[in-house]
Parts: structure tokens; sequence; C-alpha cells
């Protein structure tokens, strides 16, 4: 397959990553879809004569005409772009992916090692991020001979998948030790409305790494896509968009306990009543379900298991920051082999108390901060929604952090919803080895 005639976008990040705009190779891009959709929608001249006169005029100033210039926003969200992003910090992989609209994949804490991956610095700290570096390098094998002594190697394995098994479990317990600041990659699949939506917003982000890494897309977009992001800036509504993202962006209370705000009709959920009681497993509850209400959860979580959770684009989520306030959740440590757990609590107490004395902003300092701190969730969906979070996470192959908040979510739901006939498919028995998690890897065969 030649690729080298491809027109792809590529600009470089400051910290040496990169933003990546691809080209497929296909002669109707997103542009050009999303004009064919629109011409498709006022014209009953069929797909073959809307083909013809884009052969003939192309797609650009139609996009700029109607998409940008009229504001008809619908026609921006037929055509679909994907971005990579490299070498940028977990903080800006979550301010991307804080979306109910995303599309993409992100590096998996569970599949690589850190030992020479780049940390991101925006204070000049290096010395802190490279002890978070050292704790983990230092007992991750320690760490996985304690996984393969407590769950050895049955008859009835795989051992590469037991191999795989035991690495992942390993990488589970150490990623707690690893600074948001770790560097990660992302792929952002997203119609061309969105992306000028989400830039838009992310562009006053809190974080200085994010506002660069939004601006920079756009730049790659504006090259790629020229005619689709054009769109004028209005200052009344850049003020508003600062003020609010620099005000009210992060959920961040004083205090977090696990709570659940009911919202229900539950005489029109009575509606329900055979949907929810017949419901088999590995199939999903009627959307319309939804018109009955919903819930909202909130609960403290680790930020490794957040990053996770967040994924879940059927309900709606709050982005917490990241602080040592809530403490560090204690099954990191718990899962440690005696021999270094004083050792790995007393080391990780000194680097936090670094980066508390070392004076520099909340927003700033969680580059900093490890992933095995605790932070406040919230988060707000319907029935059907909810039911797909705890079945989906509530489950042995899923972090044990994440798995044990499912589970409280998953009882509170049969609580409330058990006399409607409810049912839910959970796995409760939480931190369960299981070999399938060495099948949950994404490899080249030769």
């Amino acid at each position: 397959m030649d690729l080298s005639k491809l027109n792809h976008v590529e600009l470089p990040l400051p910290n040496g990553g990169l933003v990546f705009v691809i080209d497929t190779g296909a002669l109707i891009d997103a542009e050009s879809l999303a004009m064919l959709q629109a011409l498709h929608s006022r014209s009953i001249d069929g797909i073959k004569a809307h083909l013809k006169v884009l052969s003939e005029k192309g797609a650009g100033k139609f996009i700029d005409r109607f998409y940008v210039g009229y504001g008809h926003a619908s026609i921006g969200d037929c055509g679909f772009i994907t971005i990579f992003i490299e070498g940028v910090s977990m903080l800006v992989a979550k301010a991307i992916q804080d979306s109910q609209l995303y599309n993409g994949q992100e590096a998996s804490t569970r599949y690589i090692p850190f030992d020479a991956q780049p940390f991101i610095d925006p204070e000049g700290l290096r010395e802190i991020l490279e002890g978070w570096r050292e704790v983990y390098t230092s007992y991750l094998s320690t760490v996985q001979a304690h996984v393969r002594e407590q769950n050895p190697l049955r008859e009835e394995y795989d051992e590469k998948d037991y191999e795989r098994a035991v690495s992942a479990r390993a990488f589970d317990i150490m990623r707690g030790f690893l600074p948001a600041g770790a560097s990660t990659n992302l792929a952002w699949t997203v119609n061309l409305r969105h992306a000028h939506d989400r830039l838009d917003l992310l562009r006053h982000h809190p974080l200085a790494e994010v506002r660069v890494v939004a601006e920079t897309i756009l730049s790659a977009l504006q090259k790629a896509y020229p005619n689709s992001f054009g769109h004028k800036r209005y200052p009344d509504k850049e003020a508003y968009n600062a003020h609010w993202m620099k005000t009210k962006y992060y959920f961040d209370p004083s205090s977090c306990d696990r709570k659940v705000r009911n919202r229900f009709d539950y005489e029109q959920l009575e509606g329900w009543r055979e949907e929810l009681s017949t419901r088999p497993a590995k199939c999903e509850l009627p959307k319309q379900i939804a018109e009955c209400g919903g819930l909202q959860f909130e609960f403290p979580l680790d930020f490794g298991s957040f990053r996770d959770i967040q994924r879940q684009r059927s309900v709606a989520q709050r982005m917490p920051r990241l602080t040592p306030r809530l403490g560090f959740h204690s099954w990191y440590l718990d899962s440690l082999p005696k021999s270094i757990r004083d050792d790995v609590k007393m080391r990780s107490g000194e680097l936090i108390d670094r980066v508390t004395r070392a004076g520099i902003s909340p927003d700033t300092a969680q580059y900093y901060y490890p992933m095995g701190l605790l932070v406040a969730c919230r988060i707000t969906g319907d029935l059907p929604a909810h039911t797909y979070i705890v079945e989906l996470r509530a489950q042995s192959v899923v972090h044990p952090t994440l798995h044990e908040v499912a589970l409280w979510m998953a009882d509170e739901l049969e609580n409330r919803f058990r006399d409607f006939g409810l049912k839910l498919y959970v796995d409760r028995e939480v931190g369960r080895f299981n070999v399938k998690r060495g099948k949950q890897t994404i490899e080249l065969k030769n």
C-alpha cells in the first residue's frame, strides 16, 4: 500500500508532542461529504446529480458560504475527521474527552511501561516527576512477582494470556503512583461542527497546555479544511466562555461522600415494568425510559479510575480537580507486597508534600500529583444510561476501584427499582484475578 502521496497535516506542540490530522486518501473528504448531505436535504435530484455538482464546483465555497458564513450548523455535523494527538499530559486527554459527543481512543496505562515515557513539567519541578517515575520503576517487577505469587499459573490458563494478565494487574496497581503529568496519546474522531465548538471552549481552559493544544489543533484543521474553520470570534462570547471555564469548570468540593439524588417519576415508570423485568443479559434498556427522569451519583474515586468512567458518554459528568484533599485510595497501597508497602507509602507522602509546599496554583499542581489520589465525581443520567454503566463496569476485567463503585451504584439502582422489575447482570467478586484481561490487547500478527 503506497501511502506516500497522502497529504496529512502535522503541527508540533511546544513540549515535543504533535497534532496530526490524517488524510485517508478519500476523494470525498469531510467537507465534500457534508456538502453532499446538505444538497440531498434540499433537492430531489438524487445523489448522482449532487456528485456531479461536487465534481464541477468542489465543496470549498459551498461549505464556507452555508456552514460558516450563513451558520447552517447542522451541515457541519455531516463531515467527520480524525485527529491524532501525541505527547500530551493525561490532563489534556481528559479535557478533550470531556464531552458526551467524544469518540476516540487513548493509550492505556495497562499496556504502556512508563520507565521512559515523557512527563509534562509546566512548573519546572522535574525532580518531583522523576521521583514518581522512580517509585513506579523501582517496584514494578516486585509487584509483578507478588501478583504471580497470589495468582499462580493454572493448567487451564494460556501462558501468554496469563503473563499479560499479570502485567495488567501490576500496571493497575502501579498506575496509582504515576503523576497526571505523564504523557499519553489519543485519537479524536469528530464532526466539523463539534470540533469547532469544543475548540471554542478548550481555548479558554484553565490549563495553559490545553489552550496551546486547542489552538494547535485549530491551526491544523484550518490548514486541512480551510473552509470549515474560518468562524469569526465575537468578544462577548469569548469573554463569557473564558469566565465560566475559569471559575466553574472544575468540580472541587471541600468534601465528598457517596450520595444519590433521585429525580424520578415513578408513576410514569410503571408503564415500563415489563421491559424492566424481562430484559435479558447483554441487552440494553429502551432509551425511551429516559422520559421518566434521572439520578445523580456523587462519590470519591481515584483519578486513575475516573479516567475510565469518564469515557461513559451516556451520562453528564463534572471534571474533578486533582488534589490531595480527599486522600490516597487505600487499594493501591493495600495491593502492594508488605515488604515494600511502608517504603512506597513514605516516599509517596513525601512527594505529595513537596507538591503542596511548592506554592504553585491548584490547577498546575495537578501535573505533579499521583493518579491514586481520590477526586470528587458527579455523574447525572437516566436509568438506561446508569444501567449500561454499572453492567459494563461491575465486571472482573475492570479496575477493582471502579468495579467496587459500580457495584455500589448497582445496589442503589436495585434498591430503588427492584419493585418495578429491574434486575442487573453484574459480577460481585471485586478484584478477582481474571485471565481474560490478558486477551484484551491489540497486536499485529506476523
